[in-house]
Parts: structure tokens; C-alpha cells; sequence
């Protein structure tokens, strides 16, 4: 990302945003917005969200539209669902199976929200139109703020 974006600010605000915020819609809403308003070169911030087994609908996000479902045995999204774990794509043209919901898209960042015994409710998406624009340090911090979000909204 960005490298004047900062983590632990985005992090420090949106526990101030949501400490009395019980709705998990408003949550996403609000999460896709910070993140997509405070990098310019992400081009789509938003939320897939588990709706049924082995099927991802869109959910709030920030950017142009958003495929409307992906299952888990397609794409980024789905992969990062049916795994449990962050996929970091540096150019998502290499990926076969890579759903492009915008063509402009080359790099892809999703990270699961997962439950405490390990379900999977959604997953943060995050995409740019830079080759290799998400960092270990950008997958690090957003795993980060999906275990929050989900020790917070899936008690």
C-alpha cells in the first residue's frame, strides 16, 4: 500500500469508530471507506460475505462494482474463504481461476474474517491497479484488523 499509510492509525480510529457499534453491515461499511479514502491507488475496498455454505456475496465496499457472488471453489475471494487464510496476489493475471470483477485490477489483497472457532464469515478485499502493490507489512496489518473484526462481530 501506500507507504504513507498507516496501520496502526487506520487500526487506532476504527476501534474509536466502532467501540459502540453492534451492526456488522455498518462495521464493513465503515472499514471500506477508511481504507479505500485513505490509499489512493486502491481502487476497491469492501466485503464478501458468507451467505451460505460455500457461497460469497458482495457486502459494503468503496469503488466500482463488485462481482455479486463467488463461490469458494472460485477466484481469490473464494480461495481465501475455503482456506481460511490471507492471499496476497502480486498480479492476478497469473492467477487461472481469478475472477475479474474490474479489468483494471492487477494486484489483490484478501484477508478472511474468521470467527474463534475458526468459521468464516467474509473476507476483506482489498485491489489496486499496481503490479505487487500489497506488502507482507499490508497483509500483516489487515490480518490484524479481520482477527479484531471478528473477535468483535463473531464472538
Amino acid at each position: 500500500m501506500d507507504p504513507a499509510f498507516d496501520h496502526e492509525q487506520l487500526h487506532k480510529d476504527l476501534r474509536a469508530m466502532l467501540e459502540n457499534e453492534e451492526d456488522w453491515i455498518a462495521a464493513m461499511a465503515t472499514v471500506a471507506c477508511e481504507i479505500f479514502n485513505r490509499d489512493p491507488l486502491v481502487n476497491w475496498a469492501g466485503f464478501y460475505r458468507v451467505v451460505a455454505p460455500g457461497l460469497l456475496k458482495v457486502g459494503p465496499y468503496q469503488g466500482s462494482h463488485g462481482c455479486l457472488s463467488i463461490p469458494f471453489d472460485r477466484g481469490v475471494c473464494g480461495r481465501a474463504a475455503r482456506e481460511r487464510r490471507t492471499q496476497r496476489v502480486d498480479d492476478v493475471r497469473e492467477v487461472a481461476d481469478h475472477i475479474a470483477c474490474s479489468s483494471t485490477t492487477l494486484s489483490e489483497l484478501v484477508v478472511p474474517i474468521l470467527d474463534g472457532d475458526g468459521s468464516v464469515h467474509g473476507v476483506l478485499d482489498l485491489d489496486a491497479e499496481t503490479i505487487a502493490y500489497f506488502s507482507e507489512e499490508d497483509s500483516q496489518a489487515m490480518e490484524q484488523l479481520a482477527e479484531w473484526l471478528g473477535r468483535r462481530y463473531f464472538p
